[in-house]
């Protein structure tokens, strides 16, 4: 557990915390239940897909959990999309004391909807965590969140070439504080909205400009090759997608 005291807090508003390297061997396993929250296929023709654009758009679902007094969060829930409560002194609007991740989740030409690298993000979160002197969720429970409002929330994700479900963990330290130091409680919470496409040609591959560094030709199109992986077309030997059910 990390120690949440005044001067870990106060020296990491005055300096950047290096920060060493920390493995996480936590399983993102794949879960297996199945959606009540929404239907595809009755929503997907009365939806503009071709128009989405990065804007936000209310969906129906957010995952919440918050930390206890011992750092360690609790199981969470799913609530209806909406506002949430702040206390004027929160320690998120007075210090900002506070963190987002990001990650996606998009459809094939299957209908199967697909997750890239919630593990990466949740080890992303904890570092961050860190050095703001806040408890994090494990990468389970930040995996089995993101997995679950996703799940919840299935209906937006687009048609597959369409964009994808852009999902958005925050991180913040909403217990009243007023002087220097760690907010007394945390929450963790998930959000999701549907984006387009961030490249022009969707996820076509695209060839990228061969260019020398050190004397040695780099030609690796790393686009092209996650564009690939995310059509099933090779196999993804880093485990880089959670396929979702």
């Amino acid at each position: 557990m990390i120690q949440r005291t005044s001067t870990c807090f106060h020296r990491a508003l005055l300096s950047s915390l290096k920060v060493g390297a920390r493995y996480f061997t936590a399983p993102a396993l794949t879960s297996s239940q199945s959606s009540t929250y929404g239907d595809y296929e009755s929503s997907r023709d009365v939806f503009d897909w071709d128009n989405l654009g990065f804007k936000l758009i209310h969906t129906d679902y957010m995952f919440m959990s918050t930390s206890s007094q011992d750092g360690n969060f609790q199981k969470g829930k799913l609530n209806p999309y909406g506002n949430i409560e702040l206390s004027p002194s929160a320690g998120v609007l007075n210090y900002g004391q506070g963190l987002i991740e990001g990650t996606k989740a998009y459809r094939r030409d299957d209908g199967r909807i697909f997750l890239f690298r919630p593990q990466e993000s949740a080890i992303r979160m904890q570092i961050g965590a860190e050095r703001l002197c806040m408890p994090s969720p494990s990468t389970q429970q930040f995996v089995d969140a993101v997995k679950l409002t996703t799940l919840a929330n299935k209906r937006w994700v687009p048609p597959a070439g369409k964009g994808s479900l852009y999902i958005r963990p925050l991180l913040i330290g909403n217990g009243p504080i007023l002087g220097i130091a760690p907010a007394p409680e945390c929450t963790f919470l998930v959000y999701a909205c549907p984006v387009g496409n961030y490249l022009r040609n969707g996820t076509q591959p695209i060839t990228l400009i061969d260019y020398k560094v050190s004397s040695e030709l780099i030609s690796e199109q790393l686009n092209s090759r996650l564009a690939a992986i995310q059509k099933g077309i090779i196999e993804d030997k880093r485990d880089w997608i959670i396929e979702i059910k």
